[in-house]
Formats: structure tokens, sequence, C-alpha cells
């Protein structure tokens, strides 16, 4: 399998495999959830097959593809790259509330809890899941920037985000990966 590379040369650049896999149809949002055991074959297949990077967010399920991928990967994952992403409104039993939450506490403390799911000590790539009029892009940046800087985030990313946004956001946290 081919390789790309994310982001600018450095260290913000990430290696990914030139085909991913995006997980959120396997447990949310294309009508019910796969049997779990068919969806971990999946995924073990496409690494196997050569793909090394795996796309989840904390609301697809709410948080179910994330302990999907954690439990499927978990033999095996120093061999992948796996990108989560924050923002939305979610209360403590997985149910998605109206609205969008990027505040720096509340990006923080998705960033222990994805941690937590996807049973490892590093999320590979977070994005901003999307833009959040009411919190400035500066501080969502400076939020993964905090994450990066005490090793819990690699990378930074940004999701249906427009040219401005991302300019402003990289002048604080270089952004690696854009969707």
């Amino acid at each position: 399998m081919h390789t790309r590379t994310l982001g600018a040369n450095g260290t913000h650049a990430l290696s990914v495999s030139a085909l991913g896999l995006g997980c959120m149809g396997m447990s949310f949002g294309y009508g019910p959830a796969h049997p779990r055991r068919e969806m971990i074959g999946v995924i073990r297949a496409a690494l196997e097959g050569g793909i090394t990077f795996f796309d989840t967010a904390e609301v697809y399920g709410p948080f179910t593809n994330e302990t999907l991928l954690a439990e499927a990967l978990a033999p095996v994952r120093e061999q992948a790259v796996i990108a989560t992403k924050f923002g939305f409104r979610i209360d403590a039993d997985g149910h998605r509330q109206n609205g969008l939450d990027s505040r720096p506490e509340h990006i923080h403390a998705v960033a222990d809890a994805c941690l937590k799911r996807l049973n490892c000590g590093v999320i590979d790539l977070f994005y901003q899941h999307r833009v959040d009029p009411e919190v400035p892009i500066e501080e969502v940046a400076g939020a993964v920037k905090d994450l990066i800087q005490a090793g819990k985030v690699r990378h930074f990313g940004l999701s249906e985000a427009g040219a401005d946004t991302i300019r402003r956001a990289h002048a604080v946290q270089p952004v690696t990966a854009v969707q």
C-alpha cells in the first residue's frame, strides 16, 4: 500500500496509508449497527490489506465506534493511525444534544474520554468535527496545542472548515489534515 504524508514535513507530518477506512457506518449513521464481530473482522482485514489509517469520532454511536475500533486494533495498535473527532454536545449517557461544544475545557474532557475508549496513550489525529461559531478557532487550536504538548494528541485536524478558519487555526497550532 502506498503512503501519503499529511501536513508539512517535519514534526507536523503524519504518514498514513493512501487509503483510509472510515468506520462511522459500522456502528452509526446508515441504518442499524452491524454485528460487532463482523466489523472487527472488516477492520482487521483492512489492516492486513495495508490500510493503516482509521477514522472514527466520539459522536459515532455515540462512543461505540471508538470502542469497536479499539477492540479491533488492540493486538496491533502500533501499526495503525487513528483519527477521532470532538465538537458535538453529548451527555454522559451517550445521548447527542443539540449543538456544538468546542470550549477548551470540553476539548480536554473529550480527549481524556477518547483515550479511554480507544484504549491508547495518544490520539494520532484529533479533528474538530464542525467549526463552533461560539468559540474562536484560536481558542480551539490553543486547546489542541495544549493536548499535543501534554502528549495526549499528536496532530490537529479540522473538518468542514473554510480557508480563513484554517489559516487562523494554523497560526496557533499547525493543522496537519483537513476533511
